[in-house]
């Protein structure tokens, strides 16, 4: 499940005062944070409080990997508030306590969710190849664009924001993967839900949570798309200064 990390204390006013342009940003990238993390936690709350039938989420995502194929792949738990995630380093699923050990149609949901992942990397889903691909790449330019793009501004380096704008990028694209290979998750574990004869309400349940949840990832590939739009436009502005 998501978190909403958009990070967008960056202090582009170093010198030259307020732009009205990313004080715009910021308040729709709040807004937007804000109001898809309310949807979900609503949605969550609301289904964690109806059974699913019996099985825990765990259970019910044992079943779906021996069913479809992914008998290698472990279940463990980890600490926290939906924080359930796959790993493919070592093919283990992590669900968080409410998730592993609960029986609601919201556990059920996220724990085929995350299931839903490892069946991706077991039939070699492409996105998902793509997605791991950059993410040793993105753990290094995340970080590394801001600096370059402050000392690009500070030291009027058109070069360096370019190259700031380009790490940035990256960031950008691996968005824009990760909700594709999201939806196909979800797509699976509701597909699955409905298959395995657990009935219409906890299908129905399931693709409530799950579309709440890529509502999150559609809400950060939009806002990351609205930032590179802005240092674009900053930096072709500053190149007409």
């Amino acid at each position: 499940m998501p978190y909403l990390g958009y990070g967008y204390g960056m202090g582009y006013g170093y010198g030259f005062g307020i732009d009205p342009a990313y004080l715009v940003l910021v308040v729709v990238s709040l807004v937007l944070g804000l109001a898809t993390q309310a949807y979900i936690n609503r949605a969550y709350a609301t289904w964690s409080r109806v059974p699913a039938g019996g099985e825990t989420g765990a259970q019910v995502a044992r079943r779906m990997l021996d069913d479809l194929g992914c008998q290698a792949v472990g279940i463990k738990g980890t600490p926290g508030h939906l924080t359930d995630h796959y790993d493919p380093r070592d093919n283990n699923l992590y669900l968080s306590p409410e998730n592993q050990r609960g029986g609601s149609v919201a556990s059920i949901a996220v724990a085929c969710h995350e299931a839903g992942h490892a069946v991706q990397r077991e039939r070699g889903f492409a996105l998902m190849r793509a997605r791991q691909a950059l993410v040793p790449v993105v753990n290094l330019t995340q970080n590394l664009w801001i600096v370059v793009f402050i000392l690009g501004v500070a030291m009027n380096i058109a070069g360096l924001q370019t190259l700031a704008i380009a790490l940035f990028a990256f960031s950008v694209i691996f968005q824009l993967v990760t909700l594709p290979v999201e939806l196909d998750a979800s797509r699976r574990a509701v597909a699955y839900i409905e298959g395995s004869g657990m009935g219409a309400q906890n299908a129905r349940g399931a693709r409530k949570v799950l579309t709440a949840a890529a509502l999150t990832y559609v809400a950060a590939a939009l806002t990351s798309i609205l930032q590179l739009v802005y240092l674009l436009s900053r930096t072709r502005r500053g190149g007409d200064e």
